[in-house]
């Protein structure tokens, strides 16, 4: 029986960092991989703040071989050493055990900083199995070690007789698995972050190696923000030929930035506040897209290029312009701890004076570079026009027809979204074997024939006159773009079901492209799958093994005994019903990947890079990349 008594004994006080290890979500988002590297951002934002006070012009960042410990090393000054007056321990140890407290509070030392709520190393302490850190000040080396937030031993002397002049902070910490359960780190998502600090942070630089391999990554921008915006349109026609950029450094804000235009339908607005990415944008990204659009079409007007009626919508005016805002103030008002979309309402006013400003200046001394990026908007909204003329038709047809569905769709019985899946399969022969394989209650099979239009090179108009996206958006039921609505999904598992080779990546990506510009919520929604198809079938005797990688056949072919038959499979459509199921669509058995957006900006570039018009930087992206390829079909 339960007790009814409830007394004070029974109020649970969590002292010190325990709470942050009983709720480790509300202080980093979550405890996945998104968490796990927030972890790293942390560590790096407190070396990022020495620098942008003015005393860090090096950053090195260090990656474990099994990619599982992190350091970080600045030239800073390093966590203050001396005893805390109050709580008589260093300095050290009061930043790293104590929630709430800093640096950061009165402005006397950092006048702006990103970690301004005083929980970030001290709960990468708390969520660390170790954590161990090293501190140059005065003529000294200090250590101190750390394990789930609990000093090992007070901060000691390691070296002394060092030069006064070094000074600077090292951390290296482990993260709990009891935390965060088997986990590694991801070098190529430490690295982009990195980069981004680099491009935030002209002149200073950051470094970067990954023990497992022992390559250095070495990221320093001198001209910062211009350096970014062309790193965005690598691969891209552009208007003009250098990005804008401006500066504004008064009355306690600081705003830059830098804006370009490419030859792609897609815009990107990437913004950041004291080097936080604020993901969910905010007062900054308002103000901003008000003020230049607001600007943009007087210009328009004043230059002939629209009617002294006529407006363009931001939409238009934005089409294919990539947008970096990199604002530091000294009291933003962030949305949690995640630190997503800044609320500071008394920024809109003085943002948008400053961008209205600053980009009439440049304007009025580049008129032919204006008429082009204005000729661009206009083209823009005949193309809106265009597309929602052919998406009422789309949606006139499907009315007319009765909602029918294609007539290549072998649909599934169940009317369950939540159980039902959607297998987009490259080819009539690999179809032919998904419908005699699949479960017919939840899975549904839509052979495309051939190669899907390359989205990244036409217009939506043109696009929705295509047979087989025309197919592809009657059979997932939710619109695209503007009129996309999830909540008509057909199907919750949308999976990409191509061959394992390079004509099947082909197609998947051309998919992905498509998904990624007329159905991101999807994406988001982390509705996206590919499946796994096997590459190896390994026969002896009666029994037959699949491997799916040239490295799990050496782990096969090493256990049988005798000598086995090896296929490789070129296509889905070598297999028959049964092996495509049992290998790739059984939901006990299968593997499948899923398709999220954690890395949107990088995601846009590649796409660009590889999909769009220019054909140099894609080529110079092959043979960068060469020697990483391991699966080549000649």
């Amino acid at each position: 029986m339960q007790d009814s008594q409830y007394t004070a004994k029974d109020i649970k006080v969590l002292e010190g960092l325990e709470h942050v290890r009983t709720r480790p979500s509300m202080y980093i988002g979550s405890t996945d991989s998104r968490g796990l590297h927030h972890l790293v951002q942390e560590v790096v934002d407190n070396a990022i703040d020495e620098s942008m006070a003015g005393f860090c012009t090096r950053i090195d960042v260090g990656l474990s071989a099994d990619h599982r410990t992190v350091d970080v090393r600045d030239n800073g000054r390093g966590i203050p050493t001396d005893i805390h007056p109050v709580l008589g321990v260093s300095g050290v140890e009061v930043a790293l055990t104590r929630l709430n407290a800093g640096g950061k509070f009165d402005k006397k030392n950092y006048h702006v900083s990103g970690g301004l709520h005083g929980v970030g190393v001290s709960c990468v302490n708390a969520l660390s199995n170790r954590l161990y850190v090293e501190v140059t000040q005065w003529g000294k080396v200090f250590q101190e070690e750390f394990s789930r937030g609990k000093p090992l031993y007070h901060l000691r002397v390691k070296e002394e007789g060092i030069s006064t002049d070094i000074s600077g902070t090292y951390v290296s910490f482990t993260p709990d698995e009891e935390i965060f359960g088997s986990f590694t780190f991801e070098p190529d998502r430490i690295a982009k972050r990195l980069r981004e600090l680099a491009f935030l942070n002209s002149g200073l630089e950051i470094n970067f190696v990954d023990h497992a391999t022992e390559e250095i990554q070495v990221f320093r921008y001198d001209k910062g923000l211009i350096e970014f915006v062309r790193y965005m349109n690598e691969g891209n026609a552009v208007i003009p030929p250098d990005p804008v950029h401006f500066v504004r450094d008064t009355d306690g804000l600081f705003l830059e930035i830098a804006f370009q235009y490419n030859s792609e339908y897609a815009d990107q607005t990437i913004s950041y506040v004291n080097n936080i990415n604020t993901v969910d944008g905010g007062v900054h990204e308002v103000a901003f897209k008000n003020a230049y659009t607001r600007l943009f079409n007087a210009k328009a007007r004043q230059v002939k290029l629209i009617k002294p009626d006529d407006t363009l919508s931001g939409e238009d005016i934005r089409e294919g312009l990539v947008v970096i805002i990199n604002m530091r103030i000294a009291e933003p008002q962030f949305e949690g701890q995640t630190k997503t979309r800044l609320g500071n309402a008394d920024l809109k006013t003085p943002i948008e004076a400053a961008v209205e400003e600053e980009v009439e200046l440049y304007l009025d001394k580049h008129i032919d570079e204006f008429k082009a990026m204005a000729n661009k908007a206009v083209s823009a909204k005949l193309a809106r026009e265009a597309a929602r003329k052919a998406r009422d038709l789309v949606r006139r047809k499907t009315e007319l027809d009765g909602g029918r569905l294609p007539g290549k769709l072998a649909d599934c019985s169940s009317q369950d979204p939540s159980e039902s899946e959607l297998y987009i399969v490259e080819g009539d022969s690999a179809g032919g074997s998904a419908k005699q394989g699949r479960n017919r209650r939840t899975q549904a099979i839509l052979p495309l024939r051939g190669k899907i239009l390359n989205v990244e090179k036409v217009g939506i108009h043109r696009a929705l006159e295509n047979e087989e996206i025309k197919a592809l958006i009657t059979s997932i039921g939710t619109g695209v773009m503007d009129d996309l609505r999830v909540e008509k999904l057909r199907y919750h598992k949308i999976v990409i079901m191509t061959d394992a080779d390079v004509d099947g990546a082909h197609i998947r990506t051309l998919l992905l492209t498509f998904f990624y510009r007329y159905m991101r919520p999807l994406i988001v929604n982390r509705n996206i799958y590919f499946a796994q198809p096997p590459l190896y079938a390994v026969a002896e005797g009666k029994s037959t093994r699949y491997a799916f990688s040239d490295q799990e056949l050496q782990g096969v072919l090493a256990e049988v005994k005798g000598k086995p038959d090896v296929q490789r499979y070129k296509g889905l459509g070598e297999m028959n019903p049964e092996q495509l199921w049992s290998t790739t669509m059984d939901p006990d058995t299968r593997i499948m990947g899923r398709v999220t957006l954690e890395e949107a900006e990088e995601a846009e570039r590649i796409f660009t890079l590889l999909m769009g018009e220019k054909v140099e930087p894609r080529r110079k992206f092959i043979t960068d990349h060469a020697r990483e390829v391991y699966n080549l079909d000649i």
